[in-house]
């Protein structure tokens, strides 16, 4: 196969790096692809947001299986025009992608499915969602309906703070992707994100996962895109993902063939669960980014013949095996991130952090000036991963690599993984 993954990040390195393994590939591309990408690919100057581009790619490349990376060209259907030439695609249609391109949509048709969430109100003016606000208690949880790039979700503490962001949120703060806005009670528990391959002859479970939303160290500071994350969790036994499996997933998936918008790819499916009930934050119609880079870590050698099965609708007959294996992210953000952050920090040493630890470098938000240094270009700017026999076994390997590389202008939490590894003590 001539293979295509449409991304730039660090989510589309993993998914090139693994590809990349493969036998079954003659080919492989990315588009815009970035610095660690262009290592193992070759990389066209398209960008995501640029479907015409992008079918002319792969037209012109003979491309047989196309990998869609980000939810934002699956929210333009680039999915949809490729599947109308002829070309395989990894990636649900722009309709289906609506489960995260529109959370109203997506908590509308929980709702329609029976699937277990929060208590919702969507709005478009702000009178209507502060009477709602006040049905609430705190802390009151709202969403951007629209993309907003992981950003879009803000916990207010206070009535008042809740107020203030109705106001901020519907005037603008996030674009248009906050001209309607998805008000929720807040739901206690600890959260995991539940990935599936799926299309109309398979639900395939991976390994379980458990994302580090806060900036900083002990959960504290804003929320980000991903700090870091770990696979598998015990948080998720054996009873708990059967229940995902028959109370979330299986109707996810058949529910969303029944309202005429079948599901090819892989779905997220973001969790809280407290005392082994598991209810629905959120879904995403891609890989995850910071989990994409860990799952690559379990995914077998010819992972593009999977790919491409699911894109075909065919079945796969083959089970597979994830056991035996840990794997873990840490994520190095340029300091200040989420917010106003430094730019074009030098980069160095990945090569050594890489072949000294075994662990595995990918690239999220780099740049390699003309004289070929790599710089930060970007708030999340490297995934250092790595695998083990053991949680720690794999933590180690990747904070020995954090600490090689030579980057001052990043930072990192210290503790990522340590809430599964206190679980187990």
């Amino acid at each position: 196969m001539r293979v295509l993954v449409i991304g730039s990040g660090g989510r589309e390195h993993a998914l090139v790096w693994k590809i990349s393994q493969s036998k079954s590939i003659s080919f492989l591309g990315a588009a815009p692809g970035n610095a660690g990408i262009a290592k193992i690919a070759k990389c066209f100057a398209v960008g995501a947001e640029d479907v015409d581009g992008l079918v002319k790619l792969a037209v012109a490349e003979k491309i047989d299986l196309v990998v869609v990376g980000p939810e934002v060209a699956l929210s333009l259907g680039v999915a949809d025009k490729l599947r109308e030439l002829g070309i395989a695609t990894f990636g649900p249609s722009q309709a289906a992608a609506q489960l995260e391109s529109s959370k109203a949509f997506s908590k509308d048709f929980m709702a329609r499915q029976n699937i277990p969430t929060a208590a919702y109100g969507v709005f478009t003016q702000s009178d209507a969602a502060i009477k709602f606000l006040e049905t609430l208690s705190a802390p009151y949880v709202l969403k951007a309906s629209g993309l907003a790039a992981g950003k879009g979700v803000v916990i207010a503490e206070t009535l008042e703070q809740a107020k203030e962001e109705v106001n901020e949120m519907l005037s603008g703060k996030f674009g248009d992707a906050s001209s309607e806005l998805v008000i929720e009670e807040f739901m206690q528990g600890e959260e995991a994100s539940f990935f599936v391959l799926c299309n109309s002859k398979n639900i395939i479970p991976l390994p379980v996962c458990q994302d580090h939303k806060r900036a900083f160290d002990n959960d504290e500071g804003l929320n980000t895109g991903g700090m870091g994350a770990y696979a598998p969790t015990t948080l998720v036994d054996e009873n708990v993902k059967a229940r995902i499996m028959q109370e979330i997933v299986i109707p996810s998936v058949e529910g969303m063939a029944k309202e005429g918008n079948p599901y090819n790819g892989v779905l997220y499916v973001g969790l809280m669960i407290k005392d082994g009930v598991p209810r629905v934050v959120e879904y995403n119609c891609r890989f995850g980014d910071p989990e994409c880079q860990i799952l690559m870590q379990f995914m077998p050698d010819d992972f593009a013949e999977i790919l491409g099965k699911i894109a075909r609708e065919e079945k796969i007959e083959t089970a597979l095996d994830f056991a035996g294996k840990s794997a873990v992210t840490v994520v190095m953000a340029a300091k200040g991130y989420p917010e106003n952050y430094e730019k074009n920090g030098a980069i160095n040493n990945i090569d050594n952090a890489e072949n000294e630890t075994g662990a595995f470098v990918f690239h999220a938000g780099t740049k390699i000036e003309d004289a070929g240094q790599l710089r930060a270009n970007g708030g999340r700017v490297l995934n250092v991963t790595a695998n083990g026999d053991t949680l720690q076994d794999a933590l180690d390997k990747a904070y020995a690599a954090v600490k090689k590389i030579d980057a001052p202008s990043l930072f990192y939490r210290n503790d990522i993984g340590q809430k599964e590894i206190c679980r187990n003590k």
